[in-house]
């Protein structure tokens, strides 16, 4: 199975970019994992969110084709603990799944388009976080579920 951590836009931070690469380096010693930055819009500005998230979502659809499974990290998205959301990338790889694509969007969310296409919808918290730091976040969460279905001693219960 291939594993992707897509965000919208590019990262504001050093600090945050450094999270990233490391969690990104661990994570790649259990899966093919990748992380992909869709491209920024160039919004004026008078140009309202909807047709931002529009055009993030039409950039999106370019790097995802129709078999890959998208789940989009998003605050009314499921929410699960740690273990279990381990067991749910576990089933993901027991049941064959070739493409799994977790989705971190831009500011201000995701367009219809991209909620319609999605295979389902993930939350780390019920609290909204800024798309900068969830980036952090959700990869070392990825990363503690894989040392989790491999039993190694990193998350405490």
């Amino acid at each position: 199975m291939k594993l992707s951590l897509f965000f919208i836009g590019k990262t504001s931070f050093e600090y945050i970019d450094k999270g990233i690469a490391e969690y990104e380096k661990r994570i790649k010693r259990y899966i093919n994992f990748e992380i992909k930055i869709i491209k920024d819009i160039k919004t004026g500005k008078n140009m309202p969110p909807k047709i931002i998230k529009q055009k993030e979502g039409e950039q999106l659809f370019k790097q995802v084709n129709d078999n890959d499974i998208l789940i989009l990290a998003d605050e009314k998205g499921k929410e699960y603990t740690s273990r279990e959301f381990a067991k749910f990338i576990d089933n993901k790889i027991v049941t064959g799944a070739k493409h799994v694509i977790f989705v971190i969007g831009g500011a201000y969310g995701f367009s219809e388009e991209v909620y319609k296409r999605a295979n389902g919808k993930v939350s780390l918290s019920k609290m909204t976080f800024s798309h900068q730091p969830i980036r952090v976040l959700f990869a070392e969460q990825l990363y503690r579920a894989f040392t989790i279905i491999k039993g190694e001693p990193y998350h405490n219960d």
